[in-house]
């Protein structure tokens, strides 16, 4: 109910500054836009629950300003089990998926210049004109030209931009769980990665890492912070890392549930990290409870959301998102900001769609707790510090990688993600185009 009434409005006529802009962007997912002389495999929606790898035909250049790459290293995102559960809307049957991909150059429009055949490099997972307001202050998240979607616009006031393999609501640009990629904008929206930066490495630079490291700076970690991170997952774990790298005196996960077994696993990589199993509190007991006695009864001073508001903890949020009455449940925000001490900050990195009921907006402006949604991070303001940190060896992607598969398992391998399976934190998916494992990269798992 919460996005159609967005739909509803958006289906009035806008006015003409906000009118959906298409200039220079085709519609990737369309059929005609394909090679029908080759075809590759690649991941598609089907439904809820339900993914597919398929033979299609792979990708050819549109617009002048195209690149084609050959993908050699995707991955899956948390975000990504949204799409798998139907809980993003205005995805449609056929779909390619995947917003996290690096490769190899194949091909390059008449006007993309900076890239050649041969040249290894990773796609932001955001799609970025280079030219309008926000891309030219480096926020390429809200580009205000790649996304054509009336009702992302209507109910969010404003753009985002287009996304790889993330729905029509975000443009319906096909993704990158695929042997072949399109990407618009290439010169702006492809980094080149270094001969010492392995694809094992350098792929997550799509998202994941621009994301953890936008989620610990935009929410203000600062020198002697103690930070309390909700959800162990990728993004959890590498907020972790990255509070400690920029001066958190105490780092604090939390988790539980199926996904318990990640604490250990996280904590296992740092040393330094404390935890909290929410699933094991003794009775009475709570994470906001457990958070003000470890911090001398105030509470942490910063909280980061890296869980996502798709999860209901009771059943009233769980019937009220059921009958879309809401898009998000909104206990874990309210868990966060009556955790965190007065003046906190916290920061909001995990996917919230759209709207959510019963919200403690009382304790945010009775106690000063400032809310910051970190967004979707601007991939393009980060990745170039953030490749020379990998390359210095000061922050590590391979932390968090436990397996490789193969494209072709790729419907497997969704159903283990979604179930936490035991010992699997994040994946790179291989393809034809792969080089063998890196040294410390994981071997080939098939399914």
């Amino acid at each position: 109910m919460a996005f159609a009434q967005a739909a509803n409005l958006a289906e009035k006529v806008l006015p003409h500054e906000q009118q959906p802009i298409t200039e220079n962007i085709s519609n990737y997912s369309a059929d005609d836009y394909g090679d029908h002389s080759q075809l590759m495999k690649a991941l598609t929606w089907q439904g809820k629950y339900s993914v597919k790898v398929v033979d299609t035909p792979k990708p050819k250049i549109i617009d002048d300003t195209d690149v084609i790459i050959k993908v050699t290293g995707s991955t899956i995102c948390g975000s990504d089990l949204h799409l798998y559960h139907g809980v993003i809307p205005e995805m449609q049957k056929g779909d390619i998926l995947g917003h996290e991909f690096c490769g190899i150059v194949e091909s390059t429009g008449a006007k993309a210049t900076k890239y050649k055949p041969g040249d290894r490099v990773v796609a932001s997972f955001q799609i970025a004109c280079g030219e309008c307001y926000y891309c030219r202050k480096k926020l390429s998240s809200v580009c205000e030209k790649t996304n054509s979607s009336a009702l992302a616009a209507k109910l969010y006031g404003r753009r985002t931009a287009g996304m790889f393999g993330y729905s029509h609501f975000t443009g319906g640009f096909a993704g990158g769980q695929s042997e072949w990629v399109r990407v618009p904008f290439g010169d702006v929206n492809l980094l080149k990665l270094p001969d010492n930066v392995p694809d094992e490495k350098g792929l997550y630079l799509s998202d994941v890492v621009c994301t953890s490291w936008n989620a610990v700076v935009d929410t203000g970690v600062e020198e002697g912070d103690t930070v309390a991170i909700w959800g162990a997952g990728p993004v959890g774990q590498m907020a972790a890392e990255f509070s400690f790298v920029n001066g958190a005196k105490r780092v604090i996960l939390i988790d539980g549930g199926s996904g318990s077994w990640r604490l250990d696993f996280v904590k296992k990589r740092l040393p330094k990290l404390e935890t909290i199993n929410f699933t094991d509190l003794p009775k009475g007991e709570s994470v906001m409870s457990q958070l003000k006695k470890m911090c001398d009864n105030r509470g942490p001073d910063v909280g980061i959301e890296c869980a996502a508001g798709e999860y209901a903890q009771g059943w009233q949020h769980y019937f009220e998102t059921l009958l879309g009455l809401e898009t998000d449940t909104s206990e874990l925000l309210n868990e966060i900001i009556t955790s965190v001490r007065a003046f906190g900050r916290c920061g909001i990195t995990g996917v919230y769609a759209g709207y959510c009921n019963h919200f403690n907006i009382g304790s945010l402006m009775q106690t000063g707790v400032r809310l910051i949604g970190n967004g979707q991070a601007p991939v393009h303001k980060y990745w170039d510090h953030l490749l020379e940190l990998i390359q210095a060896d000061k922050i590590k992607p391979l932390h968090m990688v436990t397996h490789r598969f193969d494209v072709a398992d790729m419907e497997k391998v969704y159903n283990l993600f979604d179930k936490r399976q035991q010992g699997i934190q994040k994946v790179f998916i291989q393809t034809r185009h792969s080089a063998p494992p890196a040294p410390g990269a994981p071997e080939l798992t098939r399914l």
